[in-house]
């Protein structure tokens, strides 16, 4: 072989190799949704807050976001980043999600997604009444008018498909009960039993669902309630509470409220054609950090890292508070919001149950508990790995949320039992 003919084949060889290569990293890259929407409260607002709205629910101040890129407060409720953002990092759409009120939203901003949640909401409007906050109920207000943007820069064909396959993410529920039932019992006039006002709130939730399926939107992640009782605020207002122990009838309120939904959540499918509707557990993993903390890491779940722990939040969480030493030591970042660590643990496991929908074409509206453990055994096992190993999986898989009709747990891939049992240890009538 000439000297000519080595070197040409040496260069085909080379280009071939690298043309491989570059497929198989676009294959890696390959965002597993092309946009991410987010609805809701504090718990995922990135920044809503910090724009003209007139609410003292603001995350503008250090400490929060200091253990974000440049040590930033940005309107975050926790020391990082927050489940929208953890989610989006994933799935390779973005590193961080921001608010639709930014002034400064980039094309590109719009088209791979934004949130539409603020500190303060609930799904019912007298809470935000009470917050200043934007109702969730408005929330798709906002919405709109970013579909007509999207629409603006991508066309109307285009925009409508990136709605379509985009993650929907939903997270609220806890300000309701707490600022208008437990401390505040304004709504106890009116339903003088909390499983009415749980009813209020998920007709509420099936409103919203039904107005962003409306819209565009397919597939959906819907937030249960966290154990409430065990927020650090409200072992606070439980006077004589020396001990901090979890508020029992609030924790069991939340776990009804969570059995109801994922009751509802296939009559919502059922009725809106191709929807994809999930289930986010956010109760097991916390309760279970809250009894085994030592397994995630953590040395403090009673209180936040931000002051006392007992109170701060929003503007009583500022400068001139003394912070933990370690945030990843605590569960909770101020009296209510998780820590990053927190959240971390929770995508991974969020992201699990995601991806695994999507590779099973299934769809999951529940879990297989223990009475004793509170979690299924496959989930305590894949939160313990979580906590062990700090990665998190991943998935080059491509495509929307898929289901079937089948009720089988993504995490946990045991069919859902008739009766399950809740981490209080009642029998709660299942799926």
């Amino acid at each position: 072989m000439s000297t000519s003919n080595t070197i040409t084949f040496i260069l085909f060889i080379a280009t071939t190799l690298l043309a491989s290569s570059n497929a198989a990293d676009n294959a890696t890259t390959q965002p597993l949704f092309p946009a991410i929407l987010i609805f809701g409260d504090s718990t995922v607002d990135t920044g809503n807050n910090n724009y003209p709205i007139n609410t003292f629910f603001r995350a503008t101040h250090l400490p929060y976001g200091i253990d974000l890129p440049n040590h930033e407060a940005n309107g975050r409720f926790s020391n990082g980043k927050l489940i929208p953002d953890i989610l989006a990092a994933k799935y390779n759409i973005k590193q961080l999600v921001p608010p639709f009120l930014q002034p400064n939203l980039s094309d590109q901003d719009i088209v791979t997604g934004v949130c539409f949640a603020s500190a303060g909401a609930g799904y019912d409007d007298l809470t935000s009444l009470s917050t200043q906050a934007i109702p969730v109920s408005e929330q798709p207000n906002m919405f709109k008018s970013y579909i007509a943007r999207l629409k603006s820069i991508v066309g109307d064909k285009k925009a409508m498909e990136i709605i379509n396959n985009a993650l929907v993410v939903i997270s609220a529920g806890t300000n309701d009960f707490i600022l208008n039932y437990y401390t505040i019992p304004t709504r106890r006039l009116q339903y003088h039993h909390v499983s009415s006002y749980q009813d209020f709130i998920l007709k509420r939730l099936d409103n919203l669902i039904g107005e962003l399926y409306s819209l565009g939107c397919r597939n959906i992640v819907i937030g249960g309630l966290p154990p409430i009782g065990c927020l650090p605020i409200q072992m606070t207002a439980k006077f004589r509470n020396i001990f901090r122990f979890c508020l029992e009838q609030e924790n069991k309120d939340s776990v009804v409220y969570n059995q109801k939904l994922q009751k509802q959540i296939p009559q919502m499918q059922a009725s809106l054609t191709g929807s994809k509707i999930l289930y986010a557990d956010i109760y097991n993993p916390i309760y279970d950090m809250m009894q085994n903390p030592g397994k995630y890491g953590f040395k403090e779940t009673k209180r936040g890292c931000c002051g006392t722990g007992f109170l701060e939040t929003s503007f009583m969480c500022n400068v001139l508070s003394q912070t933990c030493d370690n945030h990843s030591e605590f569960l909770f970042f101020d009296s209510i919001h998780p820590s990053e660590a927190t959240y971390n643990y929770i995508g991974d496991l969020l992201d699990t149950q995601i991806q695994t929908v999507k590779e099973k074409k299934e769809d999951v509206v529940g879990r297989v508990h223990t009475h004793d453990l509170g979690l299924s055994v496959e989930l305590r096992q894949s939160l313990s790995e979580k906590a062990v190993k700090g990665r998190s999986v991943m998935s080059n898989s491509n495509g929307r949320l898929q289901s079937t009709e089948g009720m089988r747990s993504a995490t946990a891939g045991g069919v859902v039992l008739k009766n399950t049992f809740s981490p209080l240890g009642q029998c709660i009538e299942g799926l």
